[in-house]
């Protein structure tokens, strides 16, 4: 009697400690963190995916578990773009993730038709062109997300303070997406213009020698250089000439000082500065664009949303170089690199 009676007192206890080991194995999973895919146009260390993808997280992590498929469109070859999408879809499949993250022109292109077709709540950043190039927002009612526009006719207004003198700048260009959509969106494919006084030429280039040549040469007709996009610069490599590599080139050989469009852009080693976009404040944007759906708001309730305040940002070094003083007002408002 006593030893069945163990050997009941005993079965209880058996079962219970077994099913806290179940609870204890199936807790992480039932309280795993929702997913967000984000996909990435460029390399995951480019600088301006490294800003956008920070203030992701800071604002959604650790409610969301942050998953990254990098297209590596500005590096690669046009005809392996189509085999990016196709890994990122899989990874979209294989997640099914609470919201997608489409980072840049690249990857709206590229995946928006396949994801207007679910019910995957989208936010895009950083699109230069207008998203109905993309998708019909009529239809694609899952789509929504942050522009960007770079600030080209205040730079360019602002070139005159810094450089009384100036009548004609140089926008130089590659000629990847991003260049092309600001071409023919800011500058309607017109390239020679007149705009706040000053001549202004824009060149898209593709190639490296070519590059070189322009900044050479540019003191025979201007007075100052804005430097675009550059990541996609080819030499004798299918592949695209590291940006940081023709920014260094750029600021040691150039004859006059140069201006860019964005935070990357900028740097004792780079650009003099200039009025600039960052990929944080697009990150800052698109993630509350995110939360809010999350939290209930239908994408189609959401208008786009132009993250383009711009912060003036310059590089001391580069200023001492062409001898510019900050007017004081720009001075007050102003970053420095260095």
């Amino acid at each position: 009697m006593a030893a069945a009676a163990a050997k009941e007192s005993t079965m209880p206890a058996c079962l219970l400690s077994l099913l806290l080991v179940l609870c204890a194995l199936l807790r992480p999973a039932a309280a795993a963190a929702p997913t967000i895919l984000v996909v990435e146009s460029y390399d995951p260390g480019f600088v301006w995916d490294i800003a956008y993808k920070a203030a992701l997280a800071e604002r959604l992590q650790p409610a969301y578990q942050l998953s990254y498929v990098a297209l590596d469109t500005k590096r690669l070859p046009p005809e392996q773009h189509a085999a990016m999408a196709d890994r990122a879809w899989a990874a979209y499949l294989r997640l099914r993730p609470a919201l997608v993250i489409l980072g840049d022109d690249a990857a709206l292109r590229l995946l928006a038709p396949r994801l207007a077709a679910t019910a995957t709540p989208v936010v895009y950043l950083g699109i230069n062109n207008n998203p109905r190039a993309y998708f019909d927002p009529a239809r694609a009612r899952n789509i929504t997300g942050v522009l960007e526009r770079p600030l080209v006719l205040r730079n360019v207004a602002n070139v005159r303070l810094l450089l009384p003198r100036a009548r004609r700048v140089l926008f130089l260009l590659d000629t990847d997406v991003t260049s092309t959509i600001l071409y023919q969106e800011i500058f309607h494919g017109n390239p020679h213009q007149r705009i706040e006084g000053l001549d202004v030429d824009v060149k898209l280039i593709g190639t490296w020698r070519p590059w070189q040549n322009e900044v050479l040469g540019a003191a025979r007709q201007y007075d100052a250089i804005f430097i675009g996009p550059a990541q996609a610069l080819r030499d004798d490599s299918p592949r695209a000439k590291p940006m940081g590599d023709v920014m260094r080139w750029t600021a040691a050989n150039t004859p006059l000082p140069t201006f860019g469009l964005w935070d990357f852009t900028v740097g004792p080693d780079a650009a003099m500065g200039g009025l600039v976009l960052s990929g944080h404040d697009q990150g800052v944007a698109a993630a509350g664009i995110a939360l809010k759906i999350l939290g209930g708001a239908a994408p189609s309730t959401i208008y786009p949303v132009r993250a383009e305040r711009g912060t003036f940002l310059f590089s001391r070094r580069q200023l001492r170089r062409f001898g510019i003083a900050l007017p004081p007002d720009i001075a007050a408002q102003s970053k420095f690199t260095d």
